[in-house]
């Protein structure tokens, strides 16, 4: 399934359901199928993706660091305690939208979704 996010003020933005899903999780609390994102509300959405991206950043730099010191073998990443990285950065799933989400607030537009 395909989310297409709309606006007044942008083209759509469309993403696979899991990544949508995903980014709605993070700045709504929950992923509802089609729903409005008003402009009094962007900036609230906007300050909780970036914080995400920032927080799954500094999680990735942590893991990099914490590897290399630890001088990790094959075999050891192969351990199922070890959590796997998605090898796509949340900040580039997170981008298209932090985009629509911004240009949504410099001319004044709801963003919304499943409509």
């Amino acid at each position: 399934m395909l989310f297409k996010f709309k606006s007044q003020v942008t083209s759509d933005l469309i993403m696979l359901e899991p990544d949508a899903r995903r980014l709605l999780k993070i700045m709504l609390g929950h992923d509802p199928d089609q729903g409005i994102v008003l402009v009094k509300d962007l900036p609230a959405a906007i300050a909780k993706l970036e914080s995400a991206v920032a927080q799954d950043e500094a999680a990735r730099l942590k893991r990099s660091q914490d590897a290399q010191k630890a001088s990790v073998s094959t075999d050891s990443l192969q351990d199922d305690s070890v959590e796997a990285l998605d090898p796509v950065r949340l900040a580039q799933r997170a981008s298209p939208m932090l985009k629509l989400l911004k240009h949504c607030v410099a001319d004044p537009s709801d963003m919304v979704w499943g409509v």
